[in-house]
């Protein structure tokens, strides 16, 4: 239902409409969509040729009026609306759902830019909106700035995320504006309001209008507004933008399940998907200077890397990502691989033995030359590459998908990538990026507190590769490794909570960091990694989390669940309800836990493992240590 109210004199006329309205020779035009469920509902006011907008659940706004613009400093008219409607469900390649309903109500508003056509479509799901301009007939050249503001109440709470380091938050809008630092705001930007109620800014389908790059946070001071703007010269005839998203919900762990970026996503533009397969991988870079109890030390050799595929193959582990020393130069149309590595003999071996490869390259040490790059990791038998620092370049990260995909090859983007949201659901082979801090990442310690802060902002913006998963936590700690921290024990976990992490970070590409042998010496504790299926999940909840303090997943595949907890630098004890299991079945469950003598810097490698049948409904006390966690797997008896 769209609502126009027409001022005249000083009678208010309300009058209904569910086709097209002309509003061209009114000053002032209301106009209301509303979400299926009827709890959230947009606003939209064209006042003095500018539109404004309002995002209220219940009646109650969660924005305040505030300003929606794309071509700065001239004057929009409305001539005509419409409204839409759809509900349907869609099967994703992988992912944290099976199925995903899309179900919306849309308001298309006909607009009229000093002599430019443009269309502003406003999206409203049951947990979420988005916005978004399409403009044609304009000149070449034109200047376009996507402007969105979020006028806010002062009560409400920041957090954003920070690069690799620790995220921002929890920031009143008086310490953003105070702030001593140099502090940028970065997608995703959440909001917790009072009440419960908690709200994520970020975009979609960046894929459709790369030209506007990543978003650039502004704080206007004197309005206490944040604005969303992205710059671009417009070429060409016609343009998109990417859809401005607001994610709304009363559970701040509900955000990173909300699937409003994949419904506004470009459906998949693979004519054949079935080559993309995602799953667990090995790493050799962290592995560096690991020394086996039969004297043998990892490198980058030709021997070290028969050891992983041998135990990604008896252990069903679907790759092995090899990092940057596998090659000492680049040159146009060709690599010099390291003297100790046969890079044929270990493709080739690889194969036999049914894993796959995921190559790195980084462009800055000598260009291969684009074009021909990823054709020639096809010919070597790569599945996937791990393409490193190119940072925020969205039409160079755009291209790169869609070459590499043409290749039949998997992309992992390294360090602060673009955030690219939803561009799993269109291009499926984008399995993964770093917009994160990676485990010891730049060797830097990695505290409880910012993995949870990780888990709970960054990851809504899609999956990250994290790298969690370290067993040898002692000797990584004692400084053993080539690539261990810079600063020896400084590294806060314990080796339950590093199974627990790799549930807990989606991705289609879970990246387990250690040795071999470190996995094998605990061989009952890998078994919650070995048998948890990477982005094949029919349904995943976050059961409960608190930011800073904890955080508790759940994800189901068929009829199995796995569940994974942490806590921060404090022990902690959650009660977790299994009421989402079946009240007609017994279920055998495994527990992976912490033991009374764990302790996240102390003793991290203390862990217990015990198994018991279980029905609908149980109530488990899931103990952690201080930087600890705890891990269930479940499955019919």
């Amino acid at each position: 239902m769209v609502k126009l109210a027409m001022i005249k004199s000083t009678l208010l006329i309300f009058i209904f409409f569910t086709v097209s309205i002309n509003a061209s020779a009114q000053k002032n035009s209301n106009y209301t969509v509303s979400s299926p469920n009827g709890n959230i509902s947009v606003e939209l006011l064209h006042r003095n040729s500018t539109i404004l907008y309002t995002l209220l659940k219940e009646g109650n706004p969660l924005v305040n009026p505030s300003k929606l613009s794309i071509l700065p400093h001239q004057k929009t008219e409305i001539t005509g609306s419409t409204i839409n409607s759809k509900n349907e469900t869609w099967q994703p390649v992988w992912g944290q759902f099976s199925n995903i309903r899309n179900h919306y109500n849309e308001l298309v508003l006909n607009l009229n830019i000093e002599g430019i056509s443009a269309k502003l479509y406003v999206r409203v799901f049951d947990n979420g909106i988005g916005l978004r301009y399409e403009i044609k007939d304009y000149t070449p050249g034109e200047a376009a700035i996507f402007s969105c503001e979020y006028k806010l109440n002062e009560s409400n709470l920041f957090y954003s995320a920070n690069g690799e380091s620790e995220p921002y938050g929890p920031l009143s809008s008086s310490e953003i504006v105070n702030s001593k630092k140099d502090l940028k705001l970065l997608v995703p930007v959440v909001v917790e309001q009072p009440e419960n109620i908690f709200l994520s800014f970020l975009e979609s389908d960046l894929y459709v209008a790369p030209e506007f790059g990543v978003i650039n946070f502004e704080y206007n001071t004197e309005e206490k507004t944040l604005t969303a703007i992205n710059k671009t010269q417009l070429t060409g005839n016609h343009t998109s933008t990417p859809w401005r998203v607001i994610l709304i919900n009363n559970k701040i762990g509900d955000l990173l399940t909300n699937t409003v970026p994949l419904n506004l996503a470009t459906p998949s533009q693979l004519k054949d998907d079935s080559w993309v397969q995602p799953g667990k991988s090995l790493w050799d870079w962290r592995v560096h200077g690991y020394k086996t109890e039969d004297g043998f030390v990892y490198g980058t050799n030709t021997e070290s890397y028969i050891r992983f595929i041998d135990f990604a193959a008896d252990k069903g582990i679907e790759y092995f990502l090899i990092d940057a020393s596998w090659r000492t130069k680049v040159s146009t149309g060709h690599f010099e691989v390291s003297e100790d590595l046969d890079m044929e003999k270990v493709s080739s071996y690889a194969k036999e033995n049914g894993v796959k490869i995921m190559l790195y390259y980084d462009r800055r040490k000598g260009n291969f030359g684009d074009e021909k790059l990823f054709p020639y990791y096809e010919s070597m038998g790569m599945s996937g590459i791990k393409y490193g620092f190119m940072k925020d370049n969205v039409p160079f990260s755009k291209e790169a998908i869609q070459r590499s995909a043409e290749s039949h090859l998997l992309i992992n983007f390294h360090d602060n990538p673009v955030p690219f949201t939803g561009i799993e659901r269109t291009f499926p082979n984008a399995i993964t990026k770093e917009y994160c801090h990676a485990q010891q990442d730049a060797r830097k310690a990695f505290t409880p507190e910012a993995f949870i802060k990780m888990a709970l902002i960054n990851a809504i913006q899609g999956p990250l590769d994290m790298t969690n998963g370290n067993f040898d936590i002692t000797g990584i700690n004692s400084g053993s490794r080539l690539k261990g921290p810079r600063k020896p024990n400084t590294y806060f976990s314990t080796v339950t909570s590093e199974v627990a992490r790799t549930l807990i970070i989606y991705s289609g590409f879970v990246c387990i960091p250690d040795a071999p042998e470190a996995y094998n010496k605990k061989a009952d504790l890998f078994e919650f990694i070995q048998n948890m299926p990477v982005g094949q999940w029919d349904e995943s909840i976050v059961l409960d989390s608190k930011m800073n303090t904890y955080i508790s997943t759940a994800r189901r595949h068929g009829e199995s669940w796995f569940i994974g907890s942490v806590t921060n630098t404090e022990a902690r004890t959650l009660d977790i309800k299994l009421d989402f299991l079946k009240k007609d079945k017994t279920y055998l469950i495994t527990y992976y836990e912490d033991t009374s003598e764990t302790h996240g810097m102390k003793n991290p490698e203390a862990y217990q493992i015990r198994t018991e049948k279980i029905n609908y409904g149980k109530h488990v006390k899931a103990i952690m240590a201080p930087g600890g966690g705890h891990c269930m797997w479940i499955r019919p008896e």
